[in-house]
């Protein structure tokens, strides 16, 4: 006899397989499906009424994690422990975000060089991957919970200037977090979505999404045709946003109390903060605010609102003179602009827009939930629900070559479209290495043991260089029959290989659906293993690099300063047996926290020595 399950919240029949939309956002996150019954997207909202989830996470002493509003009130009373933004950190680098290293309560472990950026709580390391995979985790939960059903797959929401590191960041993010991630769209293309843009195959417009959310501003110029999404252009401040809103008003008051820092009372900070939050939203429909803070009452009104804020809005507007340009456009070639995120709720930010691109703009959907909306769009396509789009060719399974340890580097990703291309650059592991081994893999898995072998071959030839200095840049490119070409070419000689793979690559739909399960199935120890592999990696590069250091600058170090670097360097090598990745990682971060003043000192002496006794050339 069949099983019908119906679900209880709604009294609906349920779908055998639900896909969900989600949009990862900086600020708040939220998941959205089309309803079963009205055909509509829907954000899913909590018995509160609420379908935003802040993307805040913490660690308490124990190592339990709370995610969204429970984790939210931590801001104040635990900042070192409370994790936000985590997704400014998708795919970047230590020296990306150096900058910016003050904006952020936690601590982030800079050790000045290009691998992937870390946070650091108590004696654990998480990367941003594990972070925003307990946010997502967090709204897959909410998502069954409310839809009394499972829920395994899923369409992310990235923004359209995010780059291939940091769209596959959020790919293993979701895969992480139990998700099969069947696409990565962009926040203006979902956007567009949600409004019925793109929906009618004979439809042309272009138009421009305007998305200011809590901590980042963008503006997308996108060409619909056929159904089909290009992006123009993109502008914006990834670090311009709400919250920049909510700081204006907080430097107007701590102006009027006489306050020059908040820095030592990070409660009282943080307090102040939420205070400037509430004011901003009441101030869209009201002339006026107050509030008591600290014993103080604090008022401000509109019109002082919207002039501490001009600066900012015009920034904004700034990056849209910008897009407009790198598009090569008029404002009247513009059919309609989109309103996305909470803080485009401001009638001095409504009111800009509509002036610079000469038309009212298009807000009738919630901005705080436009673009999951889209994303549960977008979902419904994939489903087979909606025939009127015109879905292009995909890849099964994702693509990419073995790196150090073993790694597989995914460059095209399972579901991208084809024909298409993707490539990244390379270097050598080591000094004098003339050729580089190029081996291609396809499969979900994070080692390339437990994904398919398509083929390999070496770049050789390579002429004599210190390691990390070669450039080889590798391309996949996939015909429109499928077939894949790989091409690697180091750049300072123009030296080039290649090789061609004819398609399906062999394997039933039995076997893909199998790879993808796997994939889901071993996430977690798949990442760990993949964590592991890249602090020992790490690690062993830094041990490499200090024993060059030391040897070359002996007579510039002290007899002490030797005997701690050798005594760090022992617990180094010593952590890197023991198949732990916080130890690997803390005795790493201990050796450059220990070696930093040294190699600063040995450069400051090396500028002063070449300075010294250099005259000017008759």
């Amino acid at each position: 006899m069949a099983k019908i399950g119906i679900n209880i919240a709604t009294g609906s029949l349920q779908q055998p397989e639900m896909i969900v939309g989600i949009d990862l956002g900086t600020t708040n996150s939220l998941v959205a499906i089309i309803h079963p019954e009205t055909k509509m997207p829907i954000a899913l909202k909590e018995f509160d009424g609420s379908s935003i989830v802040p993307s805040v996470v913490h660690f308490d002493q124990f190592g339990n994690v709370e995610v969204g509003a429970a984790a939210k009130p931590y801001l104040e009373s635990d900042p070192a422990n409370t994790i936000f933004s985590a997704k400014r950190l998708m795919g970047k680098s230590y020296k990306d975000i150096q900058t910016h290293q003050d904006f952020f309560a936690y601590k982030i472990i800079d050790d000045n060089n290009d691998s992937l950026v870390k946070v650091q709580v108590g004696d654990q390391f998480y990367s941003p991957i594990e972070l925003s995979a307990h946010i997502l985790t967090a709204l897959k939960n909410r998502a069954e919970h409310i839809l009394k059903t499972p829920v395994t797959k899923a369409v992310i929401t990235v923004p359209a200037y995010f780059n291939d590191s940091q769209r596959q960041a959020t790919r293993d993010a979701g895969k992480l977090a139990g998700l099969d991630v069947l696409r990565i769209i962009n926040e203006p293309t979902a956007a567009s979505l949600a409004y019925g843009l793109g929906l009618d195959p004979t439809e042309e417009k272009t138009i421009a999404v305007y998305d200011l959310g809590g901590g980042t501003f963008d503006i997308s110029i996108l060409k619909i045709s056929g159904g089909v999404f290009e992006v123009l252009s993109t502008n914006g401040d990834t670090y311009l946003g709400g919250d920049d809103l909510d700081r204006a008003i907080i430097e107007y008051w701590m102006g009027l109390m006489k306050l020059d820092t908040l820095e030592n009372q990070k409660s009282l900070k943080q307090q102040l903060r939420l205070a400037a939050e509430q004011a901003k939203i009441a101030l869209s429909n009201a002339a006026h605010f107050e509030t008591n803070f600290a014993g103080e009452k604090l008022t401000i009104t509109k019109e002082i609102f919207e002039n501490l804020i001009a600066g900012i809005v015009d920034k904004t507007m700034e990056c849209c003179a910008k897009a407009m340009k790198d598009a090569v456009l008029k404002v009247s070639d513009i059919n309609t602009v989109l309103m996305v995120g909470g803080s485009t709720r401001v009638p001095l930010v409504k009111n800009t827009v509509a002036t610079f691109f000469n038309q009212p703009v298009n807000d009738t959907v919630n901005p705080d939930e436009v673009v999951a909306l889209g994303a549960a769009v977008q979902a419904d396509i994939l489903a087979g629900n909606n025939q009127s789009m015109l879905l292009l060719d995909i890849t099964p399974l994702s693509l990419g070559i073995e790196t150090m340890g073993g790694l597989m580097d995914v460059l095209l990703p399972r579901n991208s479209k084809i024909p298409t291309q993707a490539g990244r650059q390379y270097t050598t592991q080591k000094d004098g290495q003339s050729g580089i081994q190029i081996a291609i893999y396809q499969g979900e898995r994070d080692l390339v043991k437990d994904n398919r072998k398509l083929g390999e071959f070496t770049l050789s030839g390579i002429p004599s260089m210190p390691a990390g200095l070669p450039k080889v840049d590798v391309q996949f490119l996939i015909n429109a029959d499928g077939i894949l070409q790989v091409r690697a070419k180091e750049l300072r000689t123009g030296l080039t290989q290649s090789i061609e793979i004819k398609p399906q690559y062999g394997l039933t739909d039995q076997e893909v659906e199998q790879r993808l399960m796997d994939s889901i199935t071993y996430a977690k120890e798949d990442i760990a293993t993949r964590a592991l592999v890249e602090a020992k990696t790490e690690a062993e590069q830094i041990l490499a690099v200090t024993e060059k250091f030391m040897s070359k600058n002996i007579a510039l170090l002290s007899k002490e300063e030797l005997m701690q670097t050798a005594e760090a360097m022992q617990a180094l090598q010593l952590a890197i047996t023991m198949e732990d990745k916080n130890l690997i990682q803390g005795k790493t971060e201990a050796l450059n926290e220990l070696t930093r003043p040294f190699a600063e000192r040995v450069m400051d002496q090396a500028i002063s020595g070449a300075l010294k006794g250099k005259g000017i050339m008759d």
